[in-house]
């Protein structure tokens, strides 16, 4: 009883912590939009900024539109296309009425500004078909999905890897990920694989992250899915190959296209998890648009050295239980 008490603490101990960020940088916004709204919109810039540089996983299209808006009413240009350019091309805002939003008006003049309406007019025509209530849906599932691993990158490097508040955390984004796969696979089952024209790129995006953390049943029973969806040009090729290599590791096979890196937990160090045919992976990983491995790699701060990593192989494979 005493360790269940314990664990629940441990639990409620770190979810407040997180509370108190999200509530930190909701105060800051609010400042901000009362300076805006007092007509102080040189500071309402500042204080947004500092919103978002301090808490930048909890920002809001809103919020960065709300930003521009200050700043463009300040007369720092630059300081409101780059919350503008932030919107239209990693959030794909699509709402025309900026066009004739009187508090951008400031930004009319500037050659920016035709480059932004040609985008967000853009975003419209893609998004005016999909399914918006699915669409958003599946947006706040990667949302969530992406505020949780920051989350436990920054419990990771206040408390260390293996402590308490970093396993909670897992253990939470692990309920959250079964939470998810029930409500994918459900959208499977009765409408199958939907394409980016439907969903949009994100929620297209959503359903692969959804399945790549599911069970190895669930991913077979949905592999040939995403097949066909790949031949229909509805799902990425790269996602495909990402998948398949999971799969064949957890039967133990070597995976095929080398995404899969571990982590040594006595050194700290990452290699890569047993890989078939090491001479070739480069020829595999462009057939289905993923790149050099070399460059992959490097993202781990590795060195591609196939003579040496077949040297290292064996040991590899009975590691991993790969015959």
């Amino acid at each position: 009883m005493k360790k269940v008490i314990l664990a629940l603490l441990a639990i409620l101990l770190v979810d407040a912590a997180f509370s108190q960020s999200r509530e930190k940088y909701s105060e800051l916004i609010n400042d901000a939009v009362k300076l805006h709204d007092s007509k102080e919109y040189m500071n309402a810039g500042y204080k947004f900024s500092e919103a978002f540089y301090t808490y930048s996983p909890y920002a809001q299209i809103g919020d960065r539109y709300q930003a521009a808006c200050s700043w463009a009413l300040a007369n720092h240009t630059d300081s409101a296309f780059v919350q503008l350019f932030y919107i239209v091309h990693l959030e794909d805002f699509s709402d025309l009425n900026i066009i004739d939003d009187a508090d951008l008006s400031s930004l009319h003049s500037d050659e920016r500004w035709n480059y932004i309406i040609d985008i967000v007019k853009g975003n419209y025509e893609k998004t005016s078909k999909l399914d918006k209530a699915l669409s958003a849906k599946l947006d706040s599932m990667y949302r969530e999905d992406r505020l949780c691993r920051l989350e436990i990158d920054e419990a990771e490097q206040k408390y260390g890897r293996n402590s308490k508040e970093v396993q909670e955390l897992f253990s939470m984004m692990n309920k959250k990920n079964s939470d998810n796969v029930v409500e994918v696979t459900k959208i499977l089952d009765e409408r199958g694989w939907l394409g980016p024209d439907i969903i949009g790129e994100r929620g297209s995006k959503t359903l692969f992250l959804v399945m790549q953390r599911a069970d190895m049943q669930t991913q077979e029973n949905y592999f040939h899915v995403m097949e066909k969806a790949v031949q229909q040009g509805d799902a990425d090729p790269a996602d495909l190959a990402l998948l398949e290599d999971r799969i064949a590791l957890k039967y133990g096979k070597p995976q095929i296209y080398g995404s899969q890196i571990g982590i040594d937990l006595k050194t700290g160090k990452y290699y890569v998890i047993p890989l078939e045919d090491p001479d070739n992976v480069d020829e595999r990983r462009l057939k289905v648009g993923l790149g050099k491995y070399k460059d992959y790699l490097s993202i781990f701060g590795l060195t591609w050295d196939i003579d040496e990593y077949m040297k290292e192989l064996p040991e590899l494979n009975a590691k991993h239980g790969i015959k």
